[in-house]
C-alpha cells in the first residue's frame, strides 16, 4: 500500500491553499455570502472535477493506443445535490464530447468503459457513495 500525503493552509477565514504529492497549490474557498472570499473552487466541486479529470486521462490514453485523432475533447459535468445538510451529491452525470472526424463510436464505447469498470480510481470511490450515470456524443469537426 502506498501512503500519499497533503496538507491544507489557512490563506484567511474560509481561504485555504492546499497542495499534496504533486507539489501543486490549489486555492479551495467559500463564496461570500458565508464568510469565504470567493477566491478558490469549492470542496464539492473539485470533487467533480477530480472524477471527469480521472477518467478524461483514462480515456484519451486509450484512444491514443486505439490511435484515434481527436480535434478535441470535454466531459461536461452535471451533479443532483441534497437541499439538506450534509449537503451531498446523490448523483453525477459526465457527457463525453469527442470532436474530429472518423471517430467510430465503438471505440469511444470501450474507451469509457474501460475507464469507469477498471481505471478510474475515483469513479471506484464514488460509486459505494451516488450514482454515476454517462453518455457521450461525437460531433464532427
Amino acid at each position: 500500500m502506498t501512503t500519499h500525503k497533503g496538507i491544507l493552509k489557512q490563506v484567511d477565514g474560509l481561504t485555504f491553499v492546499g497542495k499534496t504529492d504533486s507539489n501543486f497549490w490549489v486555492p479551495i474557498d467559500a463564496a461570500e455570502s458565508v464568510g469565504g472570499s470567493d477566491a478558490g473552487i469549492r470542496p464539492k466541486e473539485m470533487l467533480l472535477l477530480s472524477l471527469a479529470g480521472c477518467t478524461a486521462m483514462d480515456v484519451a490514453s486509450i484512444l491514443k493506443k486505439k490511435r484515434v485523432q481527436l480535434d478535441d475533447f470535454n466531459i461536461e459535468i452535471s451533479a443532483d445535490m441534497t437541499d439538506e445538510h450534509p449537503k451531498v451529491y446523490t448523483k453525477i452525470h459526465l457527457e463525453y464530447v469527442f470532436y474530429g472526424k472518423d471517430i467510430k463510436e465503438k471505440d469511444v464505447e470501450r474507451a469509457i468503459e474501460l475507464s469507469l469498470k477498471t481505471y478510474c480510481g475515483v469513479t471506484a470511490m464514488l460509486e459505494k457513495a451516488l450514482t454515476i450515470e454517462h453518455t457521450f456524443r461525437i460531433e464532427e469537426k
